[in-house]
């Protein structure tokens, strides 16, 4: 297994403070899911009112759960597979553009995941939840924005640092595979994880890492050597939309 624990991150700009309260929050809900297994059929029933049914979408049903499905998990691995690429890879986009964008550009990305896994299975009465959707969003935005942010992978027990466009292209190169098949045949990998949502996601954040790259220059990163030509970044104010 193969799991990311660290990257370079940017010198200055705006402290995260919305990734790592969307870490706490996607781990205050999780909790509340573990104390309802008190309660037979109680947990079964939280994860069909608040995940998202692709059926139900497409008729104009529980819209609501678009937005409540990202902050529910299926198990501690979905959880912490999740909150340790926000970790890794959340905070060098809110430091750039701001807290403000980082809101609206976390949520644009869900519900960009969301259109692509609905649009492939429209008719799906499984509820869709987990954050993936939007962290495949930043992802996107992280290999535009950072491709030369040295990424630390843990390979069983040992620590290496490969580029992040090495990283995320591979990544985003098992996605689109194990998405593929599953429109043919549906295996025992592809079962249950929403290989297509997750495409969505980092396609949206792909295009609009572009946009942030050309709006603000990118910020130096740690132990990069910086050029004295080099324009300072500009960082956005909080209260700024555009």
């Amino acid at each position: 297994m193969i799991f990311p624990i660290g990257d370079d991150n940017v010198k200055g700009g705006h402290y995260p403070l919305l990734s790592y309260s969307f870490i706490a929050l996607n781990i205050l809900v999780f909790l509340y899911e573990l104390s309802l297994n008190a309660t037979p059929g109680a947990l079964n029933q939280f994860i069909f009112d608040f995940g998202a049914l692709p059926y139900e979408i497409v008729n104009g049903q529980d819209l609501h759960t678009l937005f409540t499905s990202m902050f529910l998990h299926g198990g501690w691995m979905h959880l912490i597979g999740n909150m340790l690429f926000l970790w890794v890879f959340a905070d060098n986009i809110e430091a750039t553009i701001g807290s403000t964008r980082f809101f609206l550009f976390y949520f644009l990305g869900g519900m960009a995941a969301h259109a692509c896994h609905i649009f492939f299975d429209p008719g799906s009465e499984i509820p869709t939840v987990g954050a993936s959707g939007a962290i495949s969003a930043v992802l996107g935005a992280y290999l535009v924005m950072f491709p030369r942010s040295r990424v630390k992978v843990l390979v069983v027990f040992f620590v290496f640092k490969v580029p992040a466009i090495l990283f995320l292209g591979l990544w985003i190169g098992q996605q689109w595979m194990a998405g593929s098949a599953a429109l043919t045949v549906p295996t025992a990998e592809s079962a249950g994880v929403a290989y297509w949502a997750h495409i969505g996601g980092f396609v949206f954040g792909f295009l609009a890492g572009f946009y942030y790259r050309a709006k603000f220059t990118m910020p130096a990163l740690e132990n990069q050597r910086v050029s004295p030509d080099r324009p300072r970044p500009t960082y956005p104010k909080n209260d700024e939309f555009v």
